[in-house]
């Protein structure tokens, strides 16, 4: 009876195994057993690799791996974790900067805002006190008057209220007898005094007054009242708030 050979039939994997013994052992028939080892060439991924192959040559020969072949050298595996720390390092130092300016700018802001709060009161105060003595004058004592009017000013207005007064008002008061008499407008309620605040900052703040002047004088019959709108710019001085400039709206 014939002999039988059991086992699984060959697959695609087997034969190409197969193929390439044959293949290898075809080869070393053609060079002759004395023929010494060479090494093989095997092309990876877009590089060459060379494999030693064995002293009695290659029963299947190796087929190069599919796979990409990617090899860090030592510096740079070293340098890594060094540029990661490094990038940490500043993108950390870039926020806590930021973050610095920031509350700098916060707190100045909030600074300003206080010392501007503050001012808007102290000025409007001193505002409400200059604006009787600077717009008030009596031709019976004419010098006392101005010089009341100069302690409340500041800067080119006050000079440009002596070279006014002393051309203008005076000469004209004294031919016609004339007195006004200012005062900040008040409910007749009582309440605070019709002024309001423009602007602010802490070194300067422009006022809004209503100011009702009564006028006497060898020109007119009785008194005159006149209603007026004015508005004065205070600014922070060594001595305090002070009149730098009035305009009649």
């Amino acid at each position: 009876m014939p002999k039988t050979t059991t086992g699984r039939a060959p697959g695609p994997g087997t034969r190409r195994t197969m193929t390439a013994a044959a293949r290898a052992a075809a080869k070393r028939a053609e060079r002759g057993h004395h023929e010494p080892a060479q090494e093989s060439t095997v092309a990876v991924a877009g590089r060459t690799v060379l494999i030693d192959a064995p002293k009695d040559g290659w029963q299947d020969p190796p087929e190069p791996s599919l796979e990409p072949f990617e090899e860090d050298t030592p510096t740079e595996a070293g340098n890594r974790p060094r540029r990661r720390r490094l990038l940490t390092a500043v993108l950390l130092g870039t926020l806590l900067v930021a973050a610095l300016i920031a509350v700098a700018v916060l707190g100045r802001q909030y600074q300003d805002g206080r010392q501007a709060e503050n001012a808007r009161a102290e000025a409007l105060a001193a505002a409400r006190k200059a604006a009787p003595a600077v717009l008030s004058y009596d031709y019976r004592h004419l010098d006392k008057d101005f010089a009341a009017a100069r302690t409340h000013l500041t800067g080119d207005f006050s000079a440009e209220y002596v070279k006014t007064t002393k051309t203008v008002v005076a000469p004209t008061a004294t031919k016609y007898r004339g007195v006004v008499k200012a005062t900040v407008a008040a409910p007749a309620s009582g309440e605070s005094p019709a002024t309001s605040v423009v602007s602010a900052t802490p070194d300067k703040v422009v006022v809004l007054l209503f100011v009702n002047q009564v006028t006497e004088s060898t020109q007119v019959s009785g008194a005159r009242v006149d209603l007026n709108r004015v508005r004065m710019t205070m600014t922070r001085t060594d001595e305090g708030w002070k009149v730098s400039g009035v305009d009649a709206l």
